[in-house]
């Protein structure tokens, strides 16, 4: 018998688990004006119900890509979402084109999907998920004190 995939949290990760997978109230994942910046090679704004506005750079979104294969691989390397992949060294560095989709399109009411340049499209960026992910400082701020960074 082995105890693979056994994992011992104590009371403040559990917690702290509890408190990112808690239900965000409907009004803070109700997106009210979706810009998504494809001419100017920006990034996707939104403004939601609850008055916040969010904004995320086509390259922070690529790195995040909600995806299973994309989730399994940041898992095994030890990213976060967003966080880009580590840099291979090499001799000569190869250019690689900055991340920008196609196109995008709405998924029912919930979520947005981008049919990225570099050929990927399974990711499906649900509202929640965008929230929970929010890149504005205020959000930043406070992702960073809850989990104890420094400031």
């Amino acid at each position: 018998m082995t105890h693979e995939g056994i994992r011992i949290n104590t009371p403040e990760e559990g917690a702290r688990q509890a408190e990112t997978e808690r239900p965000l109230p409907r009004i803070a994942v109700t997106p009210e004006k979706v810009r998504v910046l494809l001419t100017e090679g920006k990034g996707l704004e939104i403004d939601w119900a609850d008055g916040h506005r969010s904004a995320w750079s086509f390259k922070w979104l690529r790195d995040a890509c909600p995806c299973a294969t994309c989730n399994d691989e940041r898992r095994q390397e030890g990213r976060k979402p967003g966080q880009p992949k580590k840099k291979p060294a090499e001799l000569l560095p190869m250019y690689t084109p900055p991340a920008k989709p196609a196109s995008a399109h709405g998924v029912g009411r919930y979520a947005i999907q981008f049919n990225w340049l570099d050929g990927h499209s399974g990711g499906i960026y649900s509202w929640d998920y965008l929230r929970r992910h929010c890149q504005c400082q205020e959000c930043t701020f406070a992702a960073a004190e809850t989990t104890g960074a420094p400031n």
